[in-house]
């Protein structure tokens, strides 16, 4: 049967993380283990941690809840932290704030695969943007390729991070690159289809929304410095010429949208 880790990094998100373990809490599907890494958290995120796994008890241990709360040097680092700690087939990152937009969204993905026995390196899908309320917004303004490849993301990052499900044994050879303050996130699913490609192992889109973002990560509060990186990294993976074509292109795209 199938395993999946997943893993969310906190730092003082007792104002969003518990809509996050709500979401786990109630997946019906029981092969999970949830790994919390807590960046040592000052507010009351931990008592909201304690809740949770209090929680789980009384459901009957449903998944497996472990949480480890210390400094890091940051997000990225702490993803870090989590995929050394993970033990399922798959990995998948759920930040604070992020939920499943079922109860039945992992064995949904599950059932997706069918009855092939083989594990592709990636399993991919839509993701929406929610509110604070948790209430819908829009569809994410990039979808998902029927079929995907580390060249697809010339066009920009065309699934979620969060929506990006890698198999654990090749994202314990491919750790985020702390450079990056920003985009490491982008840099990370490149390599990942990129290792794919080399061990010739397929990226399977499950045809389905698979997460609920919440509006305002990040990457959006440093718009500016993240987009400086990202071109950085997409020179590095793509070649100068092409990424400056494709900047040409996105500006072009906006334009006609307006």
């Amino acid at each position: 049967m199938i395993t999946f880790s997943i893993i969310t990094c906190t730092y003082n998100a007792a104002d969003t993380c518990e809509r996050t373990f709500t979401s786990v809490l109630h997946q019906t599907y029981p092969y999970v283990e949830h790994l919390i890494l807590d960046g040592k958290s000052k507010d009351d995120t931990l008592t909201k941690i304690e809740k949770y796994k209090n929680l789980n008890e009384e459901y009957g241990n449903r998944h497996t809840v472990e949480c480890v709360s210390e400094p890091d040097k940051g997000l990225y680092d702490a993803m870090n932290k989590g995929i050394a700690k993970a033990t399922g087939d798959y990995l998948l990152f759920l930040n604070a704030g992020d939920t499943f937009p079922t109860e039945n969204t992992l064995r949904q993905i599950v059932d997706s695969l069918g009855k092939d026995a083989s594990l592709p390196a990636v399993l991919y899908g839509d993701t929406d943007i929610v509110d604070m309320n948790g209430n819908f917004v829009r569809h994410r303004r990039l979808s998902p390729p029927e079929k995907l490849s580390w060249r697809s993301f010339k066009q920009g990052m065309l699934v979620c991070h969060q929506a990006f499900y890698v198999r654990t044994n090749l994202a314990k050879n491919t750790a985020y690159d702390l450079q990056y303050r920003f985009s490491a996130d982008v840099d990370w699913c490149i390599r990942i289809m990129k290792e794919a490609e080399k061990m010739q192992l397929p990226l399977h889109n499950v045809h389905q929304v698979v997460v609920n973002y919440l509006e305002g990560g990040l990457t959006d509060k440093n718009h500016r410095d993240s987009l400086k990186e990202r071109f950085r990294l997409m020179s590095r993976h793509y070649g100068l010429f092409q990424t400056v074509v494709m900047h040409i292109w996105f500006i072009f795209r906006s334009i006609i949208k307006k």
